[in-house]
């Protein structure tokens, strides 16, 4: 089997180094891509979707707000094909350690990188028949120092990913991806001197590209992963998801 998604994808947190290779990976396996981030990058998105050929639908809304996902539900309602697959990638850190986090940079980690993945699901599950829900979560889940608040989102993803699977089969299948230390402006705002350290410890000896992440996420969007729901999937170099 391919890797190819004949109906359309709707891909959150587009504008970031991942959310733009997914919709660029997607796009080339004939998925009609909805790309869905508040940034006014959101537009060279669309420049560059183009050009690999497959039609894109930009949604420029804050899906933490009622009226941000009305626009999705009503942008994904006048699609020509039907709603294939979600990849919830959107995401924010706030990190500091536990005893410096304010309860606002505590709460927006957990609205945005859980609260909203559940209720873009909940709001376009309607919409779907059968298909692939890919929620993007993190090897940092296993708990990272100073991410106390990143770490518990990201591993409430993997809870929502194992629950949905259950209540979602057999027409929708639900898988998560794990990265692990990937090369994208969040990573590369790390000091050289520690992400030096974090790239040590990477049995590969370097970091994973978000090509990388956007194959794996392709495969569990498509019918090539047709038997696998309910899995984390780590994209680590190496590094598992066991220590």
């Amino acid at each position: 089997m391919t890797a190819r998604v004949d109906g359309a994808a709707v891909v959150t947190g587009a504008a970031g180094g991942i959310g733009r290779a997914v919709c660029r990976r997607l796009a080339a396996s004939g998925a009609t891509i909805v790309a869905v981030d508040k940034a006014d990058q959101l537009g060279e998105i669309v420049g560059d979707l183009e050009r690999v050929g497959g039609p894109v639908v930009a949604v420029q809304a804050d899906l933490a707000s009622d009226e941000g996902l009305d626009a999705l539900a009503a942008a994904v309602g006048r699609l020509p094909v039907p709603l294939q697959v979600i990849v919830n990638n959107a995401g924010i850190t706030r990190d500091a350690r536990l005893i410096n986090m304010s309860p606002d940079d505590f709460g927006a980690v957990l609205e945005i990188n859980l609260g909203v993945a559940h209720r873009v699901i909940d709001r376009l599950r309607p919409s779907m028949g059968q298909g692939a829900i890919v929620n993007i979560s993190s090897r940092a889940y296993l708990g990272n120092f100073g991410q106390f608040n990143y770490s518990m989102s990201k591993g409430g993803m993997v809870g929502l990913t194992r629950a949905l699977s259950l209540t979602l089969a057999p027409e929708i299948r639900v898988n998560a991806v794990a990265p692990g230390l990937i090369a994208t402006e969040m990573t590369m705002a790390i000091r050289t001197e520690v992400r030096n350290k974090m790239v040590a410890a990477i049995p590969l000896g370097r970091m994973g590209l978000p090509e990388e992440v956007a194959e794996t996420v392709a495969f569990l969007a498509s019918d090539a992963s047709a038997y696998i729901t309910g899995e984390v999937i780590a994209v680590g170099g190496g590094r598992s998801l066991t220590k």
